[in-house]
């Protein structure tokens, strides 16, 4: 069986870190394009950040200086630091994995973990 399973999310004050953890089980995610999403309530959800196969990371912009993707393939799992946080980075996060997704394209991703609410108000 294929599963992401996220953790790390929480209640946070503007200005404080996070980091969330995306954990795949019964694939290695070494050939796996790897995003984090982010849905709030009311609005779309959004494409924050991507881990390309080729090395390559990817940010929305108004995460772009705050926050930071890696990979550690060793633990088979992929982290989001979230720096300087603000209210409107509030939401529901999800890691997705797609063998041959393109980044920030929500429906070519083949995983998804159940998400982890963060929170940012003081």
């Amino acid at each position: 069986q294929v599963q992401l399973v996220e953790s790390g999310g929480g209640l946070v004050q503007p200005g404080g870190s996070l980091r969330l953890s995306c954990a795949a089980v019964g694939f290695k995610m070494d050939y796996y394009v790897i995003a984090w999403f982010r849905q709030a309530p009311g609005e779309e959800r959004e494409a924050v950040s991507c881990s390309s196969t080729d090395g390559n990371t990817y940010y929305v912009d108004s995460a772009k200086g705050r926050f930071a993707m890696s990979r550690d393939n060793g633990k088979n799992r992929v982290y989001l630091q979230m720096n300087s946080l603000k209210p409107e980075d509030t939401a529901v996060y999800y890691c997705a994995a797609g063998r041959e997704a393109f980044c920030g394209v929500g429906p070519t991703f083949d995983y998804w973990g159940q998400g982890t609410q963060v929170t940012v108000s003081s």
